[in-house]
């Protein structure tokens, strides 16, 4: 089997990648576009597991194998029944055993180039993690700084609608990185999966040009952002985004509307403030859910909870925001592109005058 095996690095000279674990374990992460083929569904898996643990290693195997060598069998005759003579898949399991060895083997013996990916999954994880330590460091940033419903995100989408590198980390995490940024319906990825999707975007970035960044904290909701990308922009440089107290909450209203639609779990989003603010605070912002109050709640939000904890943090993190360049940004007009190109015309004369 050892003539089989193949490094990572040398998945790109294949034709097809085979993800061969369940769709459980695929969900989580996989190899950007891997195939799923699994020689075992989710319930197979902690079938084979139970037995192994409670009755006999060797009546697990025997399990596994029936039940491998019968999916093996569905997926020949139907996903790989086109597959030409020629073809050269490339096969992972979570480890580079068994699941995606027996998939390797019967693929060669049907004349197929099959090969395995030493190491499996985990070689692959271990890779992303190893870049995400150094590749954040070879770009050079531009953070969009300022309060929640200033709009930076919108003018993040603008700036790339008008030709800029953007990276938009809430558009990869699947949130909008505030208390109440949940995308309705949508559930974030995993920690693994983000990694993933990160790497992916960075791969696509000429380092030769800056990369636009709006301004996070370490977590996006339930995911992390990696040390190196988080040092490296806070250090960068900063564009101040400045927006009207009624663009704010207009764009707000906006982007949140789809919280009043469940009145009762946004009540229980402003409870989890119980502690950054009284008890009778939240209780008042919980009347005004009630109420229907929209407007009067935003206002009350960007007064009392988001601009006080964006004082806060933004200060404590990018060290160049007292030199940053400070843009009056309207986000709700329909020429977010042209302001975007004004932008970086300014930017382009700033650096031309620092020179």
């Amino acid at each position: 089997m050892k003539n089989l095996l193949v490094s990572l690095e040398k998945a790109g000279d294949f034709d097809e990648i085979i993800d061969v674990r369940t769709p459980l374990e695929f969900a989580e992460d996989h190899i950007p576009g891997a195939l799923n083929a699994p020689v075992l569904s989710n319930e197979e898996r902690v079938l084979v597991g139970t037995t192994y643990k409670q009755v006999s290693p060797f009546e697990a195997t025997r399990i596994g194998a029936a039940l491998v060598a019968r999916n093996i069998a569905h997926h020949l005759e139907t996903t790989f029944a086109d597959r030409p003579r020629n073809w050269r898949p490339l096969i992972y399991c979570w480890r580079g055993g068994k699941r995606s060895g027996s998939v390797t083997t019967l693929f060669n013996m049907i004349g197929w180039q099959a090969r395995q990916l030493d190491g499996g999954y985990k070689t692959y994880r271990r890779a992303t993690l190893d870049t995400l330590a150094t590749l954040p460091k070879t770009f050079s940033y531009i953070a969009l700084v300022g309060p929640t419903g200033s709009g930076k995100t919108r003018l993040l989408a603008a700036l790339h609608a008008a030709g800029a590198q953007t990276l938009d980390l809430e558009a990869l995490a699947a949130h909008r990185g505030s208390l109440l940024g949940a995308w309705a319906g949508v559930a974030q990825p995993s920690q693994k999966r983000f990694d993933t999707l990160l790497v992916s975007a960075l791969r696509t970035f000429d380092p030769a040009r800056p990369v636009f960044v709006e301004a996070e904290s370490r977590r996006i909701g339930s995911v992390a952002l990696p040390l190196a990308l988080l040092e490296t922009f806070h250090q960068g440089r900063c564009v101040e985004v400045i927006s009207s107290r009624e663009d704010r909450a207009a764009f707000l209203l906006h982007d949140y509307a789809h919280l009043f639609d469940d009145p009762d779990a946004l009540k229980g989003q402003l409870q989890r403030m119980i502690g950054l603010h009284s008890r009778e605070r939240v209780t008042g912002w919980q009347k005004l859910v009630d109420d229907n109050r929209r407007a009067e709640l935003a206002h009350e939000l960007i007064g009392r909870h988001y601009d006080p904890a964006y004082a806060r943090s933004s200060h404590q993190h990018f060290v160049q925001l007292p030199r940053a360049l400070q843009w009056n940004f309207r986000p709700n007009d329909a020429d977010v592109v042209d302001q975007a190109k004004a932008l970086l015309v300014q930017l382009d004369s700033s650096a031309l005058a620092v020179i």
